[in-house]
């Protein structure tokens, strides 16, 4: 069996701040010692608020149930859709609809804030996953994945909205 490779990114999908409390994400994004992070900041609703702290590529994805927002704190993202290119300065932001197949670059440090639905935070490389503790029932969310981790594409499903395990083995046996 061929080793899983090691992904780039550092994504922690623990809810920092509940309601009433002041987020400082400066103070965050100045502590980042990661190339490419990602923090779940809080939850308002049915979304997360994300801090991304991200230099480099994102591999090519899409998000088939939810849209996706990001908005530029600081330095300039650049997101590549399948017919154009997106630059983002600071103070602006951009949203991706569902089924589009994009990925996110930035040249240097950049700091942005996204804004997904809880059912489509981004676990370990990309896949979605609904968020523990959500009442809703269970439904079937399908990614699709492509770029620098894969010579192909892939479709992956998962219908379990806890165990990560039986995700990890499918996304190694996809890449054997």
């Amino acid at each position: 069996m061929a080793a899983t490779p090691s992904f780039p990114y550092e994504t922690r999908l623990n809810i920092l701040h509940k309601s009433l409390e002041v987020i400082d994400e400066k103070a965050l994004a100045d502590a980042c010692e990661f190339t490419w992070y990602n923090q779940t900041l809080c939850k308002v609703n049915d979304s997360v608020v994300r801090l991304g702290v991200v230099q480099g590529e994102y591999h090519w994805h899409k998000h088939d149930e939810d849209e996706e927002f990001f908005y530029v704190v600081d330095g300039k993202l650049l997101i590549d859709i399948e017919d154009r290119k997106v630059e983002l300065s600071p103070r602006q932001g951009f949203v991706i609809p569902k089924g589009v197949m994009h990925r996110t670059r930035a040249q240097r440090r950049t700091v942005i804030l996204m804004k997904q639905s809880t059912w489509s935070c981004n676990a370990l490389i990309g896949t979605g996953i609904a968020a523990a503790g959500n009442p809703r029932p269970r439904r079937k969310l399908t990614h699709t994945m492509r770029g620098a981790f894969l010579d192909r594409s892939v479709a992956l499903e998962y219908t379990t909205r806890f165990d990560l395990s039986p995700l990890v083995r499918a996304v190694a046996a996809a890449m054997t």
